[in-house]
């Protein structure tokens, strides 16, 4: 059972970027999905989840600027963010739950990719 996530990368302030989490050894079918950050020096924050159903959740510094979505036939789910800001900055990470659970709380999930490093310069 693994998330890979990518499509992260260094981007200027005002840039967009497409993170993507791919998953493999079994199927997420039924699962929600949610996008966590760590900045240098803070922990980790919730970014955006959708659930098994295609749901969006955002958090409030993302609403108006990102996007979650999820393929199911790929089993791989999506975070576009644009307007991107230097405080943006952080390691990106995925993570699958079940369903029912806080999709806000870092510890409803049972499994989490490596994350992806994005760095936005001013």
């Amino acid at each position: 059972v693994q998330l890979q996530a990518s499509g992260g990368g260094s981007v200027r302030a005002g840039g967009s970027l497409r993170l993507s989490c791919k998953a493999s050894g079994r199927t997420f079918d039924g699962y929600d999905m949610g996008w966590f950050r760590r900045a240098p020096g803070k922990e980790r924050e919730f970014v955006a989840a959708v659930t098994w159903r295609g749901i969006p959740h955002l958090a409030d510094f993302v609403k108006g600027r990102g996007t979650v979505s999820r393929d199911m036939p790929d089993d791989t789910g999506h975070l576009q963010m644009s307007s991107l800001k230097p405080e943006d900055t952080a390691v990106y990470y995925c993570a699958v739950k079940n369903p029912g659970s806080d999709f806000f709380d870092e510890n409803s999930y049972d499994y989490w990719g490596q994350g992806t490093q994005v760095t936005v310069s001013s």
